[in-house]
């Protein structure tokens, strides 16, 4: 079993309970994940639309509804 490595994301706030420095980002089984610490938000993006929404210099877009 692998150690899935989760990263905070310094100053974002979760769209759902609006915490501020608790969205932590992985991937999981190749899908690009949030989740807030403080609640249950969690949200998830393929790499296929990765692409599809980033322009210029960006490497990648995640855009929380």
């Amino acid at each position: 079993m692998t150690k899935i490595k989760k990263r905070f994301v310094a100053g974002a706030k979760c769209p759902k309970c609006s915490a501020k420095d608790s969205i932590l980002l992985f991937k999981e089984n190749g899908i690009e994940t949030v989740e807030c610490t403080d609640c249950d938000y969690r949200e998830q993006q393929t790499d296929i639309k990765v692409p599809q929404k980033t322009t210029g210099s960006m490497i990648g877009l995640f855009k929380p509804d």
